[in-house]
Parts: structure tokens; C-alpha cells; sequence
């Protein structure tokens, strides 16, 4: 960070004349991406070991002018990334006990896994996991709802909350968890806390923006109801926000999505209050491509400096990988039959029929929409490992669900019957059955009941179709009455063929039928 810290030191200088400064470093949905990554035309970007070399850094700069440093995680840790998931995230707690993170608010996605997996990754980290709403069957509080920060010349109360609609988003492991309204939540530690700190920070996953629907919050709805706010630390919608959000006099902050940036937050406080700040986000090796050189290599440059990674956490992580390798290999599920893809792009098969099962098992939807294109390879009898999954879902798809109508349904039903035998467009289903009569859909049924058109159904599907891929643009149009779960179509899968023990057989009665 020394190559970012020259202007900050010199307005650090001021400020600590009169009062006291504290810069809050944060992340939120980084969801299992501990590793740097690539997107397309955008290699080798976000990980864990380069961030820990932009906090030590920004760490030492502040505090050698006399200030003070918080690093805070908004939520979503689990969940994204295989070789992060098979090992319950430890890979990633690891790197950011290195990192030095304060403190985590519980997300939607740590509830992924039984709550074994969650209390034990709360034991394993060295940072405080954080909600004031979340409670036991006994209304007892999960984890601790606050944590303060004493620095000496200023006190930082930081109050975890989490998304209310977890309780639908998340519901296989939850076991009589619930999550009390968020307003509600907070307030009262606010109020508990406000004679006691100098500044209240919100650990916020629940989202940017406003909430359409009552029984949920939203950050702006926080900061509008809430009184005594400083600051939201956000998270849950991964909003990559050009600049902060002021609400209420509250700033509003979030960093994107997978560690991608750092978010950095700079207030100055003088006798309890925030008399001025600064946010901005620090590109974590983000690129921009510039096309071709004459040998054809890509021509990339960095959108900020480049950053190095962090030796001693880049070491812990490439262990973790290879053991996470290693577990990719290890069986899930035996299948006695061939699971077959071969006729994916023209009819149903069993395996089609499996995955789109797996989706409703995963999200309790009424009707399952996948495109045969997305499904790669049959798996064969015998053992099932996980890369057999990864071989046959490859693309990383995550499920969406959203509400639909009876009459959008067809809608789509109506597209789908247009599509010509060998595309990967064409549709996949479960919880549905339907008729190409010559090019329309006929004969329509939902869960063996004929449609309902005026009827809304829960629908799930994956988020390229929900974007739009394969000509579903109607699902594009429809997407913003629904949420991406964030749940990986691969790992649904193979927690399903986890459920089902060995298959001897599976459905492959028809569900589609072209006439």
C-alpha cells in the first residue's frame, strides 16, 4: 500500500491534530474465491494473498501516522469455489486469520451446510462471527450481535445483521433458526451501544437498496429507520458501487463481489462524531484487455498498480488447493446404470431428469427449467466423484428462482417448442410435463395438475437462462422477480446423488414428448 498511502498520510496527519482516525478496510460475497481467479478477458484476479498484502500495507501506513485500521468481512464466506467448499471453507478462515480480518456478519450462505459445519468454522476462526438478528429454537442469539473496537483515543462499535429472507433462501439446515426483523435487531444494540462508542458501525448482509417486499431490509431501509448510524458495511447483493451512499446522514458502503476489490472507508472523529470521510475501492489486479500483440498473446493492462501476493498466506492457500484437489477425486454416490447425456440437445434422459430433480430437491421450487446445452457428459456406472460432476455441469452455473405466472410458463413453454432438434436451448424440466404439438405447447402440467394460468409458481432454473442465454429472453424480463440462491448447480447435484445412496435406477419416463 506504500504506493497508495502518500496522500493519506498527509491527510492523516491532519486529522489526527484534532481527533482520532480510523480507516475500515472490507469485503463481503467472497464466496469461496480465496484463490485469484479468471473471468473472461480478465485473468488472475481477487484471492486472499493479494488483499493480505493491500491490508498489512494500508495497516502499516495508517498506523504509522497515528491512526487505526479495522478489516471487516459483510458475509457470504461460503459457498462458490470447489476446492473452497470441499473443505468448509477452511481454506479461506485460514487466509484471513493471516489477514488479521475484525470480525465477519453471518450471510445467507453460511447456513449452507448443518449448523455443525458453521459452529465449528466459528471456532476455527480468530475473528468474531457477528448477528444481532439470528436465533436459536430458544430465541437465544447464535452468535454475539456486537463486538467494540477500543483504540485508546476512540471507541467503534460494529453490529452484525443479517438478511431476514434466509429463512426462505436458506431452509434445508436451519432447524428452527430464525431471523428477527433487521430494524427491530439493530436499534436495540444501537441503543445499548451509543453512550458507549464514539462511532456505530453496521455489518450489514442485507443488501443494497430498498426492500419491496415488508418482511425484509434493505441498507437504505436500515439507515432510514435507524437511529444513531455511522456507517453500512454491506453486503448480499453484490453491488459494485461507484461511490458511497449517504442516507440519513449514514454512509452506505459495499465492495462488489469474490474479493474482486477492496473497499476502503477513511473517517475522522472528533469528540464521538464523524466529521469527515472518505470511500473509495482499490482494483485487487483487475484488467483492462487491449486486444492482440503479433504473436497473438492477449495485451492486458491493470486497472490501478499491480499487487503481489502475500508469501506466507499465498503458501497456506496453495496447500489448501492441492488438498482441495485431491478431494475432487474422492467418490460422492455409486451409480449402478449408465446416467446418460447423449439425447440431451433432443429428448429426456435420465440423467437431464437428475439434474432438474437435484434443483427442486435444492430450492423446494414447483418447476425446474434447465437447457440440455449445459449438461457435457454422461456419467458412467460405478463410483461418482465430483469431477465426474464438474466434467458433466462445467460451466459453474448457480440456481436462480423466481416467481412466474401459469401464463408465463407457457410463454416460455411457447419458445422452447420453437427450438430445432440439437440445440442446447432445448428445455429440460422437472415438475413440468408438456406436449410439442407442431411447434406449440400442449397437454401442460405442473406437478400432475393441468397449468394454472393465472396460478404463480416457484420456479428454478440456472442464471444463464435466467440472464437470457439460449434465446430465454423472456426469462431476463422476468429475472427481477426473483434472486440468484447462489447456489452452485454442481454442488446441488452432488449433495442429491449424495441423498440417493446407490442408484439402481432412475426416471426416464418421458416429460417431454414431440409429436
Amino acid at each position: 500500500m506504500r504506493r497508495y498511502s502518500l496522500v493519506w498520510l498527509v491527510v492523516l496527519l491532519a486529522a489526527l491534530v484534532l481527533g482520532a482516525h480510523v480507516t475500515i478496510l472490507h469485503i463481503n460475497d467472497t464466496h469461496g474465491h480465496a484463490w485469484a481467479f479468471s473471468e473472461w478477458r480478465n485473468p488472475d484476479i481477487g484471492g486472499f494473498a493479494y488483499i493480505a498484502t493491500l491490508v498489512d500495507d494500508i495497516r502499516t501506513s495508517v498506523e504509522r501516522a497515528g491512526g487505526h485500521v479495522l478489516f471487516l468481512h459483510a458475509g457470504d464466506l461460503n459457498t462458490g469455489v470447489p476446492e473452497s467448499d470441499l473443505l468448509d471453507a477452511e481454506p479461506d478462515i485460514v487466509a484471513l486469520n493471516l489477514a488479521h480480518l475484525d470480525a465477519m456478519v453471518l450471510g445467507n450462505h453460511e447456513f449452507d451446510n448443518p449448523i455443525e459445519v458453521l459452529m465449528r468454522q466459528s471456532r476455527f476462526a480468530k475473528f468474531p462471527f457477528l448477528s444481532c438478528n439470528v436465533v436459536k429454537p430458544t430465541g437465544e442469539l447464535l452468535f454475539k450481535p456486537f463486538i467494540i473496537k477500543d483504540f485508546g483515543d476512540v471507541k467503534v462499535g460494529i453490529i452484525g445483521v443479517t438478511a431476514e429472507e434466509t429463512e426462505i433462501l436458506e431452509p434445508l439446515y436451519l432447524n428452527g433458526i430464525k431471523f428477527l426483523n433487521a430494524v427491530e435487531s439493530v436499534q436495540k444494540y444501537v441503543n445499548a451501544l451509543k453512550d458507549k462508542v464514539d462511532v456505530i458501525v453496521v455489518l450489514s448482509h442485507l443488501g443494497f437498496g430498498k426492500s419491496e417486499n415488508p418482511k425484509y431490509t434493505r441498507d437504505i431501509d436500515l439507515a432510514e429507520k435507524v437511529k444513531d448510524i455511522d456507517v453500512i458495511i454491506g453486503g448480499h447483493s453484490h453491488t459494485k458501487m461507484e461511490e458511497a451512499v449517504v442516507v440519513n446522514g449514514v454512509v452506505i458502503v459495499q465492495a462488489w463481489e469474490w474479493g474482486k476489490v477492496l473497499g476502503r472507508l477513511d473517517l475522522d472523529v472528533e469528540d464521538g462524531e464523524v466529521v469527515n470521510w472518505h470511500w473509495s475501492t482499490i482494483p485487487v489486479n483487475l484488467k483492462v484487455y487491449k486486444g492482440k500483440d503479433e504473436q497473438g498473446r492477449s495485451i492486458y493492462e491493470y486497472v490501478g498498480k499491480p499487487i503481489k501476493p502475500d508469501f506466507f498466506v499465498d503458501a497456506v492457500l496453495e496447500t489448501y488447493k492441492a488438498r482441495g484437489s485431491k478431494k475432487l477425486d474422492e467418490p460422492v454416490g455409486e451409480t449402478k446404470i449408465l446416467l446418460d447425456y447423449t439425447r440431451v440437445r433432443y429428448e429426456d434422459t435420465n440423467l437431464a431428469h437428475l439434474i432438474t430433480d437435484a434443483m427442486i430437491w435444492k430450492t423446494e421450487a414447483d418447476v425446474a427449467l434447465q437447457n440440455g446445452g449445459g449438461i457435457r457428459a454422461s456419467i458412467l456406472p460405478g463410483k461418482i466423484t465430483y469431477r465426474d460432476i464438474l466434467t458433466v455441469l462445467p460451466f459453474g452455473n448457480t440456481l436462480y428462482v423466481m416467481k412466474l405466472t401459469g401464463a408465463q410458463l407457457m410463454k416460455v413453454l411457447e419458445y422452447a417448442a420453437t427450438i430445432p432438434d440439437g440445440k442446447g436451448a432445448h428445455l429440460q424440466t422437472a415438475g413440468l410435463t408438456w406436449v410439442n404439438d407442431n411447434g406449440k405447447p400442449t397437454d401442460v402440467k405442473v406437478n400432475g395438475e393441468p397449468i394454472d394460468l393465472n396460478k404463480e409458481y416457484l420456479v428454478v432454473t440456472n442464471n444463464y437462462m435466467a440472464g437470457g442465454g439460449d434465446g430465454y429472453s423472456m426469462l431476463k424480463e422476468w429475472a427481477k422477480n426473483g434472486y440468484d440462491t447462489g447456489f452452485v448447480l454442481a454442488d446441488a447435484v452432488k449433495d442429491y446423488i449424495k441423498s440417493l445412496g446407490v442408484i439402481e435406477t432412475y426416471d426416464d419416463t418421458p416429460r417431454y414428448v414431440k409429436k
